[in-house]
């Protein structure tokens, strides 16, 4: 694990960096490197300093913080603090790892960064995946941006995943998803034990399977080809999942 995650806050108003400011000294894995009134401002020594963890605001004169996360690179990990919540789709779209609305008290605070901190931790990371891949309660979800809103789904409802041109159609038992998001992301957030890709535009829940017969899955009434590409690996999951 990281010993101390370096810290840079930008924000225009003084108050809100004084409170950033005392936050930050009272968290011993947190460590303060720069305060900056504006992104401009700021862009020289990101550059040289590259810090972990960068606590933006929104609304700033000449570049606002939503602006300015796109130009990063590399980009660190992003808490945006803001006192107007109507942003916060377009955080979610730019993969932003908290939002905290003005005023936020400390715990509020401490519960975001000791998160981001444990992330960090290859250990943690580990056993985060073992307990996704192992268990199965209620509580494991995504959140996906669908159409103008951001929905939670559970992972035990998904059957399979259909590509449909920059969409992806999520097939729950209960209803169908459109998603603009990559197979490639989405894979990311899935566990890898519990989902298989088996084609340029399907992914399977492996628990969903019926039967597979002549290189096609049956889940349900649906029939899903397993192409080339994707069959050796599949099948070798499945062989080690036996």
């Amino acid at each position: 694990m990281k010993e101390k995650l370096t810290c840079y806050i930008i924000d225009d108003e003084p108050l809100a960096q004084e409170i950033l400011e005392e936050y930050i000294a009272k968290v011993s894995f947190l460590e303060l490197k720069g305060i900056f009134m504006s992104p401009l401002e700021a862009v020289g020594p990101l550059e040289k300093d590259k810090p972990d963890l960068l606590f933006l605001d929104i609304n700033m004169p000449d570049l606002d913080g939503l602006s300015f996360i796109p130009m990063l690179n590399p980009k660190p990990i992003i808490i945006l603090t803001t006192a107007y919540d109507q942003h916060a789709l377009k955080a979610f779209e730019l993969e932003v790892k908290d939002y905290l609305l003005k005023p936020f008290s400390f715990e509020r605070f401490y519960k975001g960064v000791l998160r981001l901190y444990q992330e960090q931790s290859p250990r943690h990371s580990s056993e985060a995946k073992e307990t996704t891949a192992d268990s199965k309660n209620e509580q494991e979800y995504i959140f996906l941006k669908v159409g103008h809103r951001i929905q939670k789904v559970a992972m035990r409802d998904i059957l399979f995943v259909e590509g449909m041109k920059d969409y992806l159609r999520i097939h729950t038992a209960q209803e169908k998803i459109m998603t603009l998001i990559s197979f490639a992301k989405l894979e990311e957030l899935l566990p890898a034990r519990d989902f298989a890709r088996v084609h340029r535009s399907f992914m399977v829940a492996i628990d969903k399977i019926d039967h597979i017969e002549k290189n096609r899955i049956q889940i349900g009434a649906q029939l899903i080809p397993i192409s080339d590409t994707y069959a050796e690996a599949f099948y070798k999951k499945l062989k080690g999942l036996g």
